[in-house]
């Protein structure tokens, strides 16, 4: 039977250096008013449906009735939306 022929591996050459690219201007946003908003949000929802048991339905809005927690939670949902936007 034949014998199969040796393939030799080419030699390890690294690849060409790289040039250090400079940065084209990075824009770094200040977020430091997303902390404060979001926990705004969270307490006026919290204290809009707080009022809204304490006061036996009278206070904040007495004509949206129940949808006065709906109200409250969109509040709180409003927090969240925004803690996406907190690094």
């Amino acid at each position: 039977m034949p014998k199969s022929r040796i393939r030799k591996k080419d030699d390890y050459t690294p690849p060409p250096a790289k040039q250090a690219k400079q940065p084209t201007s990075i824009k770094l946003t200040n977020r430091s008013w997303v902390a404060p908003v979001m926990l705004a949000l969270f307490l006026i929802g919290l204290a809009w449906i707080v009022v809204f048991y304490v006061t036996d339905t009278k206070l904040p809005i007495e004509s949206l009735g129940n949808f006065n927690i709906l109200v409250g939670f969109a509040f709180i949902a409003a927090g969240f939306g925004v803690s996406t936007q907190w690094k």
